[in-house]
């Protein structure tokens, strides 16, 4: 660590004669609440973070179990570091609010509805090149889509706020594909406290955007299909794209007594069921008991340290099932590569590892339940063909 500097702006030392022992700062725990575990003997401020060097008195892990919970309860997030051989506990302000106008989310939200809505054309039959006025009219489309999305990050947006966790607002993704989106992300500021907080987090994510899709799924399956033109019916160089529909689709598509036109090939459903289909494909994925992912979250809380055994069997599982629909299954190398590229995705993110909870207790037998029958449900959205391409 760099020695005082009365000359930076910003920044202020406060230190005893004697070196062992420190006069706190203005803001921050009181040091007779640190120095249980942690002999302060300099403390500094940057700003509005506060830094306090010293000599833990037990192992820095069991320190910092403790001392987070200080800190927290005085309103910062802190964190231990080692630098020029001494410890540091480095506190930062936990920011709960949104803080300001959020412009990055809100030029992405706009990008990604212009992206959608340019996607969503094609699902209507309306051509975005030769009638871009006309793409407006994919709106439902959009609304679908980002309506699944934004209440499926909401739910862990409020769970953050919940157990004051600092959160991003969702950022969503634009990207020319066949939904126009990857998605959206929030991204996670600080420290989960306990197992019930990252359970509560992870789970309320694929929770609320599941009861979102299933409402747009029924709306969907109620709203008239799409006539797909003629011209492309007596096309002989048409590509048609077929998805696959999960079996929590079917269901509903069964007990509303509404077709999916499988076998009429000039009739589609109406594309607000595919963003209710998008839905499902995402709550799937993001239940993958991988690393970071909902899944990941709701595992770890539940099995502990067990739950990075069987990530690790994960990328293995899914470049299997590639493997299998391409050699056995007999499928084009179009419809399996979606596996193989998460089976990518899964390696990376199984080997970042998961959210490890401040306090690790173990979760109570609701949560626990609950978590069982999220998996189940997550089960119910998968498909092993998402996206088949014919012709």
């Amino acid at each position: 660590m760099d020695g005082p500097d009365s000359s930076a702006v910003g920044r202020h030392w406060y230190s005893s004669a004697n070196d062992d022992a420190a006069d706190p700062p203005d803001e921050g725990p009181p040091l007779e609440r640190i120095e249980s575990t942690f002999v302060v003997s300099e403390t500094r401020r940057e700003g509005e973070t506060l830094l306090y060097v010293g000599t833990p008195l037990v192992s820095p892990e069991s320190m910092m179990r403790e001392l987070w919970s200080v800190f927290r309860e005085a309103g910062y997030e802190a964190r231990l570091t080692v630098r020029d051989g001494r410890y540091v506990i480095v506190a930062e302000p936990t920011r709960l609010g949104i803080g300001g106008i959020p412009w990055t989310n809100i030029l992405l939200f706009v990008a990604t509805v212009v992206s959608t809505l340019f996607a969503g054309s094609m699902w209507y039959y309306i051509d975005p090149f030769s009638n871009p006025t006309e793409i407006w009219r994919a709106w439902p489309f959009t609304a679908a889509i980002l309506g699944v999305l934004g209440v499926h990050e909401m739910g862990h947006y409020l769970m953050s706020r919940y157990h004051r966790v600092s959160a991003s607002l969702p950022y969503f993704i634009p990207i020319p594909t066949l939904i126009g989106t990857m998605g959206a992300v929030i991204k996670m500021k600080g420290r989960m406290p306990n197992r019930k907080a990252l359970f509560d987090i992870g789970a309320a994510g694929p929770l609320a955007g599941l009861v979102a899709t299933v409402g747009v799924i029924s709306v969907g399956l109620h709203l008239p299909p799409v006539t797909v033109p003629d011209a492309l019916l007596n096309n002989p160089n048409t590509v048609e794209i077929q998805l696959g529909y999960p079996p929590l689709l079917e269901f509903l598509a069964s007990a509303f007594d509404q077709p999916l036109y499988r076998n009429n090939p000039a009739r589609d459903v109406n594309p607000v069921v595919i963003g209710g289909w998008v839905g499902l494909f995402v709550t799937f994925l993001n239940l993958i008991p991988v690393g970071q992912l909902d899944g990941g979250h709701i595992l770890r809380s539940m099995a502990g340290s067990v739950q990075q055994t069987i990530a690790a069997i994960v990328p293995g599982a899914l470049f299997a099932l590639a493997g299998y629909l391409y050699y056995v299954g007999d499928h084009s190398l179009n419809t399996v590569t979606i596996w193989g590229f998460w089976g990518l995705i899964t390696l990376f993110v199984a080997a970042a590892g998961p959210a490890q909870p401040v306090h690790d207790e173990p979760l109570d037998p609701k949560r626990f339940a609950l978590g069982a029958v999220t998996f189940g449900v997550g089960l119910l959205c998968f498909t092993p063909v998402p996206v088949m391409i014919v012709g």
